[in-house]
């Protein structure tokens, strides 16, 4: 049994009725291409201009009415056409005319005001003429080309006839797509076109394919399309014949004639000779069908041919004649190549990566080992919690401190390194390191904000590397923390149960200026107060207003109260979706006793 449900009478109906749909809009948009290809040809005609003009004013007249060009279009009539009196018809040109078993005109130039060719009169044609809209011989002398046959314009015939014309060169379109537009209708054909020069004017003549012309000349044009060659070797009278295909395949000039089969190995690449000799024993002496590949040199490089070949046998079971079908598949080798190369690129690069990772996460398992829990200080006791990014590509530099002081102080700092991976790890070292060693001067915060910017700025010469810090000092006497905002998100106070973002005085962040100053804010503290220092990371989502996560966080806070600093850290990662954050999120929650 089929792995596929059947399809319902319902469902069948349904898409047969989309089918429908679609073409009917392909065949409206058909018809409107037919009124203005008409449209453009009976203006060419009054205006005696050529077609590529004609669209332009019927454009121009479109924008100036306000309509759409359809309707413009549609409001165009057919030139009235003078009456011709005799037409003067050189000598032997009717002759000539009833000698082509095929449509054929004779065309003169018609002239505009400059002495341009734009359009062709017929003079004569013959009895077998007639139009693929059905005009005959009767119809066309004595009028403008345009006018009895308006998709010369658009197939572009008419200008092929002025080329002719202007040059002497004659032309043949085989095959030509042509599309004839009468009375705002189309009528399509596939046509053989021949026009040469005559005197002063130009002999035309068309036919259009048959069946069978249609099949091959469909056939050829898929073998050019899927670069496929066909070729037959007779073994007894050594003829060979093969399409054009095979000649620009193997590289060979068409005036030299086929290759025999004895020449074949002669253009193979050395390393697949071996590939080849077995390929015609195959044929030859097993007298079975066979497929291979091999390469052969061209003239324009070395060609991937893919070759099914079979033998043709007598009633004596003996081979009479070899048949090879070729396909042309260095496209796909060198694709194949090419996305080869790619992977290993990505493999090379992943495994880059991972080794990045590991040395992030060494350096950041040895710079922050306490990444969960309480640290007791004097006034304070302060929960962590460190969430490091889970992606490679996304693992950032977030760090913290929290420290007690000679002069009886705690240092109270988060920030977040720029960047990811080890830029952003290094850059956090720096901060953290280059900080815990700046405090011990007893300086205010502000003051280690500046001095820290100008470690960065001048420890990185010729690479700028940024990051953002709250930087602060508690004071447990005075219940009151001193700090510093060098481009970081504001600290947010929750107090009896109401939270709310602290106003800081602006700072820079650090490393983007060598010379900066930083402002000092003092927010006076309460027992049972909580302060959340936090990274970006908590608040940051990826299509998200900035603004309204900030908000998202005090409405949080609104609802994250309590004694233990813990559980609130683990109410504001819930309700924030900081478990599943795509960046590092630090966050502190700092309880004042």
């Amino acid at each position: 049994m089929s792995q596929y449900p059947p399809f319902s009478r319902y469902e069948t109906g349904a898409a047969s009725a989309r089918v429908r749909d679609q073409l009917l809009r392909l065949r409206h948009q058909m018809r409107d291409q037919a009124i203005l290809d008409e449209a453009t040809a009976r203006l060419a005609t009054e205006l005696n201009i050529r077609p590529v003009e004609a669209a332009e004013q019927l454009a121009r007249m479109a924008r100036h009415s306000g309509l759409a060009p359809i309707e413009v279009a549609r409001g165009i009539e057919r030139p009235s056409e003078e009456a011709v009196g005799p037409l003067d018809v050189p000598v032997g040109v009717r002759g000539m005319l009833e000698a082509v078993h095929a449509s054929a005109l004779y065309l003169t130039p018609v002239h505009d005001a400059t002495g341009r060719v734009v359009d062709f009169l017929i003079l004569a044609a013959n009895r077998h003429a007639r139009t693929v809209a059905g005009r005959t011989a009767a119809e066309l002398a004595g009028r403008r080309l345009m006018t009895a046959s308006p998709g010369v314009a658009g197939s572009g015939l008419l200008d092929d006839c002025i080329a002719v014309y202007e040059s002497g060169e004659p032309v043949h379109r085989e095959a030509l797509e042509f599309v004839e537009v009468l009375d705002h209708l189309l009528w399509p054909a596939t046509l053989s076109v021949r026009a040469a020069r005559v005197d002063d004017g130009l002999l035309v003549s068309w036919r259009p394919l048959d069946d069978e012309e249609l099949l091959v000349s469909g056939w050829e044009r898929a073998q050019r399309l899927a670069e496929l060659g066909w070729g037959e070797w007779n073994l007894a009278t050594e003829r060979t014949l093969w399409t054009p295909q095979m000649y620009e395949m193997l590289g060979r000039d068409r005036s030299d004639g086929p290759m025999s089969l004895e020449e074949l190995p002669a253009s193979v690449v050395p390393d697949d000779l071996p590939i080849v000799e077995e390929h015609l024993r195959s044929l030859l002496e097993h007298r079975e069908a066979v497929e291979n590949e091999f390469r052969i040199q061209h003239r324009h490089g070395v060609r991937h041919l893919c070759v099914y070949g079979e033998p043709i046998l007598d009633t004596d079971g003996v081979p009479v004649k070899v048949r090879f079908l070729v396909q042309d598949v260095t496209r796909n080798r060198r694709r194949e190549r090419a996305l080869a190369v790619a992977h290993e690129q990505a493999l090379s690069q992943r495994r880059r990566a991972e080794e990045e990772h590991d040395v992030t996460v060494r350096l950041q398992d040895t710079i922050l080992p306490f990444r969960r829990g309480l640290i007791q200080m004097p006034g304070l006791t302060i929960g962590v919690r460190y969430l490091p990014g889970e992606e490679l590509i996304r693992l950032g530099g977030d760090w913290f401190k929290a420290r007690h002081l000679p002069d009886g102080r705690v240092l109270l700092a988060i920030g977040d390194a720029m960047g990811h991976g080890l830029t952003a790890a290094s850059l956090m070292i720096q901060m953290r390191a280059g900080l815990a060693g700046l405090a011990y001067t007893g300086a205010s915060a502000d003051q280690l904000a500046t001095w820290l910017n100008d470690l960065i700025v001048h420890s990185n010469q010729g690479v700028t590397v940024t990051g953002t810090a709250i930087i602060g000092h508690f004071d447990p006497a005075e219940r009151t923390y001193r700090w510093t905002n060098a481009g970081h998100p504001a600290p947010v106070l929750i107090r009896d149960g109401r939270a709310r973002l602290l106003d800081p005085a602006p700072g820079l962040m650090l490393g983007a200026f060598d010379v900066t100053e930083y402002d000092l804010t003092t927010t006076r503290l309460e027992p049972g107060d909580f302060l959340i220092l936090y990274t970006d990371g908590i608040v940051e989502r990826r299509g998200q207003d900035m603004a309204a996560r900030m908000d998202a966080l005090i409405q949080a806070a609104h609802f994250c109260c309590g004694d233990d600093p813990e559980e609130v850290i683990a109410c504001l990662l819930k309700r924030l979706g900081g478990e599943a954050a795509e960046d590092d999120v630090c966050v502190l929650a700092v309880r004042v006793l």
